[in-house]
């Protein structure tokens, strides 16, 4: 696949004050962080269902869906379809469970690891085709707790390994929004805050 610059970066997690600091907001932070960086204001859209922002130079949306992660996909959908911007042209950020706190994973199509918000974008998009930065926070240990765990605030050891590996994608961002995805895979793919994901319960 030759190189193609993101169009649409699309961060994930809940809407409200009272879901800000819980482990499921990860994707948020980054976009945040990036709408930082990048000098852009998020802002509602409502016919996007979500806060959007443009970096006009560059050609690139950032989004973060208001509809609840399970219903992420409405907000994707409606804006890549506007903008005629292809799947292989998005790129979302979001919580992984399956990686301990401060590792991440950059990678392109394959499972949806039963995160509701990647199923619901790829519903939407009738694809799994799209491109994921994963944030690890770690797993509970029983699946049966799973839904109380990302719904929480992470652990103050556990939050200081996901604030240091968003400052590690600070980092990489001047390669990831050209495209570079390999050399970007190369630089946090290989710097997890762990070897090795905390398996599935």
């Amino acid at each position: 696949m030759s190189p193609t610059p993101p169009r649409l970066i699309v961060g994930l997690g809940n809407p409200g004050a009272e879901y800000m600091d819980t482990r499921h907001n990860a994707g948020f932070w980054l976009a945040e962080r990036l709408a930082h960086r990048l000098g852009i204001q998020l802002a509602r859209e409502a016919r996007f269902h979500g806060l959007v922002a443009n970096a006009r130079s560059r050609g690139l949306w950032l989004l973060e869906p208001q509809t609840f992660m399970n219903r992420s996909g409405q907000a994707v959908i409606a804006l890549a379809h506007f903008y005629r911007i292809l799947p292989s042209e998005i790129l979302v950020l979001h919580d992984e469970l399956d990686l301990p706190p401060g590792a991440l994973r950059l990678k392109f199509g394959g499972g949806l690891g039963g995160h509701n918000g990647l199923k619901d974008i790829a519903s939407h998009l009738s694809t799994q085709d799209f491109w994921r930065l994963r944030i690890g926070i770690g797993h509970p240990g029983d699946r049966n707790e799973v839904a109380n765990y990302v719904l929480k605030p992470a652990r103050r050891e556990e939050q200081s390994e996901i604030d240091s590996a968003l400052d590690r994608i600070d980092a990489a961002w001047d390669t990831l929004l050209t495209g570079d995805y390999p050399a970007a895979m190369q630089t946090l793919n290989g710097r997890a805050g762990s070897s090795r994901a905390t398996p599935k319960s």
